[in-house]
């Protein structure tokens, strides 16, 4: 576990990973920061597993979660520059099958652009109270119900009515769920397939997967609880917005779980990394640069993304950006990129400054929207 980088910023990071293990918010964290493509700290701190004392190493494997997406929306950006789908295609040209409707009985279009910016009228069932209606019809967020086929995931969330006219509101939902589908019709083979051949196969992401054989090598995640965190059992629900988000650790060892394409992957904090840096410096080898800075370009103009507080922050494809610093009162700079996962990580990227941080923890959620994460951030830019 060694540290690279100016003296000033490997202490304010180590005070800030420490305080986090010493108060007991998290259990372990791998935390890595590129400058200018260089790595500037990495250190693995704390535990993998508390209860056999086993320590979290730099290479852990990860659950994570939404991490996904942007690794998922890479894929589709190179489908898209293939002339294998295009953003205004109709979700129905790929997806018969699939035609949720409105509250009033409309089947409205979904396009593949309202798909991949969360403006498809879907949403999470975590948002809404346990009798609601994803809860009702069966529908996985994607971490739980280790074994549900897509087809039969895609049967149960089309059954449900549609937030919103597509198009017309920012939600973050399942659509990426849906999209993941989209990308093994549009390419003719598994999503997983997929992936591997378009992104984490050419850039070396020999960690990050839809599927874990063993289980030994996966971080034990944990969830916030007093005085400590608990072990997370099989299933856990996290209180969290609504009704609360259900876990199931073993998924990712479930072969037959549908490969989430917005919650279903497991990796490492380095392949994590690696993945940003690209995206970062142009996309190469795996997209064109225009197609690069189009991920870290607001897509959804002036509607508001109800993840923040403010209207700071629009999204790109694959995460958020800051598009008023004003707004958000943080130390981020213009058109910094940015998401986290739920089983207790964040990324970002900050073009401006040529940063690029990933700390993942297996401490949900604190290591989501915590004090932890907030302390990192200000360490790494030397704020208070």
């Amino acid at each position: 576990m060694n540290q690279v980088g100016d003296g000033e910023l490997t202490d304010r990071l180590n005070a800030a990973i420490d305080r986090a293990i010493a108060d007991k918010r998290i259990v372990g964290a791998v935390v890595l920061i590129a400058r200018d493509g260089k790595p500037s700290f990495r250190r693995a701190a704390g535990l993998a597993d508390r209860e056999t004392t086993s320590p979290m190493r730099e290479k852990q494997i990860f659950r994570f979660s939404s991490l996904t997406k942007p690794i998922v929306t890479a894929a589709a950006m190179a489908l898209l520059e293939r002339g294998r789908i295009r953003f205004e295609d109709p979700l129905t040209q790929w997806i018969p099958e699939f035609r949720p409707r409105l509250a009033d009985g409309r089947a409205p279009i979904i396009t593949l652009r309202q798909l991949l910016t969360h403006t498809a009228g879907l949403s999470y069932g975590f948002f809404e109270p346990a009798d609601g209606p994803y809860h009702r019809a069966g529908v996985s967020d994607g971490l739980d119900q280790p074994g549900l086929s897509m087809e039969q995931e895609l049967h149960r969330l089309s059954s449900v009515p549609l937030l919103f006219e597509p198009g017309t509101v920012w939600h973050y939902s399942l659509a990426m769920d849906v999209m993941g589908e989209v990308l093994a019709r549009a390419g003719g083979a598994a999503l997983p397939a997929i992936v591997e051949q378009l992104v984490t196969g050419p850039l070396g992401m020999r960690d990050t997967a839809f599927h874990i054989e063993d289980a030994r090598g996966l971080a034990v995640p944990y969830a916030d609880a007093l005085p400590e965190p608990i072990r997370m059992s099989e299933p856990q629900i996290v209180d969290f917005a609504g009704a609360g988000i259900s876990f199931s650790p073993k998924r990712i060892l479930d072969q037959n779980s549908f490969p989430s394409a917005g919650a279903g992957m497991a990796g490492s904090a380095d392949d994590m990394l690696v993945f940003l840096e690209a995206i970062r410096t142009g996309g190469a080898p795996i997209l064109k640069s225009d197609t690069a800075r189009a991920m870290m370009t607001n897509q959804v103009g002036e509607l508001r993304v109800s993840m923040y507080p403010t209207a700071a922050w629009g999204f790109g494809f694959g995460g958020a950006v800051l598009v008023d610093p004003s707004l958000d009162g943080g130390p981020f700079s213009m058109g910094t990129w940015r998401w986290g996962g739920v089983y207790g990580h964040q990324w970002f990227v900050d073009s401006e400054q040529r940063i690029s941080m990933v700390a993942l923890t297996n401490t949900t959620v604190e290591g989501l929207v915590g004090a932890f994460t907030i302390d990192i951030v200000s360490a790494i830019y030397g704020r208070p």
